[in-house]
């Protein structure tokens, strides 16, 4: 009541794994009553297919009905790839489990009333069946087992003398930097009080909701729209894989939770942090006019990874601190594609990667708030952007010069403020404050959003409320305290009625030094194809924002940076003292010691 403003109706639960059992048990059951056809078709008694749960569920408030999809299990291969073709309708709303029912069947196209009706569409001969085989362990399609057997090792990133960060709780500390990090079982990774030099940047920046919506031919799959956080982005993060998903000595911290439990569970080494060599120059100049020298600084950063796994996708969450002040979030999508059975009109709705399987088309849209605290609480909004002028040239005035020209605006109510997502937006957009730099210019923080987003569900759709955040790449709005996250886990399963609409927040109040928040929505379509088998890459599926200083400095800050570089034509070049490159030789003589290998991440499914 305190936190929504009034009760918040049962039926807006998450669904609970004892519930997701119960259903199983009765699905189950069902499929006993078509055993004919279950042979026939799928080449199964129906223990070897498992479900897999679409949401919403239904079409209106106070509905709890729910497609499954049926897939073949294979031990140690994902079954996201192999639909059987079934999928089954199960209305599971009611209090008393013995009064769940199945409410329709879906088969190749067709709809029946029960499992019953489709066994006697079968044995009557009137149902075309498409026989699929149990998949073979060594053939399944999907399969990531290595087909090599190992080759050399690659490069391995390590630190001669040890971490150059230090963790102490969950604070961590680097080169200037300082950020208080945690993790959230539904909304996951969150960062608290992001500090530069002393000075805070942001007090909150934390990831809200995660999108995946699915068009098909088939039931389940056009009818999926997944809000992750339902399901709980922060507790799927498992343990990660040292030397694949962080380097081998990064840092790697256990994370916490309480959820469909009576005591707290721990998912160890889910968080990992670590210095990036990213293998380019922060910065650098090569002088070959007037005097000869070189000068530059490597682009290290430190990096706060998590990456969990929602279902059948992996999502890769990183933050991560540049030199120059400037703070990056980044998100890469992973893991297995949703399928649909392959049937009729199937490629309206994407590309065949299998020989009944349909890689379904979905959009990603990902959204994140930014309680940026620009050189204190109360900011204002400015945009910058190009036009040109056309002029006569001043010094003989025969000729026209086409001159760009900076256009400046600060935004005043939230209305402004608001940018539809998908359309132009001016290409700098800042919080700035009261207080000016050397140079007289406003200290200020620039958003720059790196997106390609779908489109987002159109308004007049039922549910679309619940996910109005997605209508907009970037919206300021006042920080309230009644205001603290753009959704609510209550919104999947009720997003016609949603606990939390964010387009209420945007109500033309007035952002002018005020304490403001930006949410930023990310985002990709994805249209499967036969590269993404067995998996989707990461190479060119990834998102995000960078918070950059724009004025906010007098120089750029990395200047002060002790690994900074420069040598002249005129220096011993080899010499250690003059050239900290030239130092390597003797600070590398010896690779580091590294830790067994050990992953204890099966231990607590």
């Amino acid at each position: 009541v305190h936190k929504y403003g009034g009760k918040v109706p049962y039926h807006r639960r998450p669904v609970t794994g004892q519930e997701y059992a119960d259903i199983n048990a009765l699905v189950q059951r069902e499929l006993k009553k078509a055993p004919r056809f279950l042979a026939a078709c799928c080449d199964s008694d129906g223990t070897n297919l498992v479900i897999l749960t679409t949401a919403p569920r239904g079409f209106k408030s106070g509905d709890r009905v729910t497609w499954f999809v049926l897939f073949h299990n294979v031990a140690g291969t994902g079954y996201y790839l192999s639909p059987v073709g079934l999928e089954v309708l199960v209305d599971h709303g009611d209090l008393h489990v013995s009064r769940w029912q199945l409410r329709q069947v879906f088969y190749n196209g067709q709809y029946f009333a029960s499992t019953e009706d489709l066994e006697q569409n079968f044995v009557a001969d009137v149902l075309e069946v498409v026989r699929v085989k149990q998949p073979q362990a060594d053939a399944v399609l999907g399969s990531m087992k290595p087909r090599r057997p190992p080759g050399p090792p690659g490069p391995l990133q390590f630190e001669p003398q040890g971490p150059r960060y230090s963790v102490r709780n969950n604070r961590v500390t680097f080169q200037g930097w300082s950020i208080a990090f945690g993790m959230n079982p539904n909304t996951g990774p969150r960062l608290f009080d992001i500090r530069y030099r002393g000075e805070r940047i942001v007090y909150e920046l934390s990831l809200q909701e995660a999108l995946a919506l699915y068009g098909s031919n088939c039931p389940g799959g056009m009818s999926t729209r997944y809000l992750d956080g339902s399901f709980g982005i922060g507790r799927f993060a498992y343990e990660l894989v040292q030397g694949l998903d962080c380097p081998y000595t990064a840092t790697y911290v256990d994370r916490h939770y309480l959820a469909e439990s009576d005591t707290p569970k721990t998912n160890q080494k889910s968080l990992c942090i670590f210095e990036h060599d990213s293998a380019l120059p922060l910065r650098r100049h090569f002088s070959d006019s007037q005097s000869f020298y070189y000068g530059g600084l490597r682009r290290n950063t430190l990096v706060i990874r998590t990456i969990s796994t929602l279902i059948n996708y992996d999502y890769i969450w990183d933050f991560m601190f540049h030199g120059s002040g400037a703070v990056e979030v980044r998100v890469h999508a992973t893991g297995y594609i949703s399928s649909s059975f392959f049937h009729g009109r199937g490629t309206d709705y994407g590309n065949r990667v299998g020989p009944h399987t349909l890689g379904t088309m979905h959009l990603h849209h990902i959204h994140y708030k930014v309680d940026l605290d620009v050189d204190g609480q109360l900011n204002s909004l400015e945009t910058q952007d190009m036009e040109y002028e056309f002029v006569k040239d001043p010094w003989s005035t025969q000729n026209t010069i086409e001159r760009p020209y900076l256009r400046r605006k600060r935004l005043e109510k939230e209305d402004e403020a608001a940018f539809p997502l998908n359309a132009p937006m001016p290409r700098y957009l800042s919080f700035v404050s009261p207080n000016s730099n050397k140079w007289e210019h406003p200290r200020s923080y620039r958003i720059q959003i790196i997106s390609f987003a779908g489109e987002h569900l159109p308004t007049s759709s039922s549910m679309e409320r619940s996910i109005s955040w997605g209508r907009y790449q970037l919206a300021v709005t006042r920080r309230k305290e009644e205001e603290p996250t753009s959704t609510s886990i209550y919104n999947q399963n009720d997003p016609w009625t949603p606990t939390v609409a964010f387009a209420d927040f945007i109500n033309n109040e007035t952002i002018t030094n005020e304490d403001l928040v930006a949410w930023i929505t990310v985002g990709f379509l994805h249209v499967p194809h036969a590269e993404d088998i067995p998996n989707t890459v990461t190479v060119g599926n990834g998102v995000g924002f960078f918070l950059r200083p724009y004025n906010y400095f007098n120089e750029d800050p990395s200047v002060d940076s002790s690994d900074s570089v420069y040598f002249s034509s005129e220096q011993d070049l080899g010499a250690c003292g003059a050239n900290p490159l030239s130092c390597l030789s003797s600070a590398t003589a010896c690779a580091p010691h590294l830790p067994p290998f050990h992953f204890g991440g099966f231990l607590n499914l």
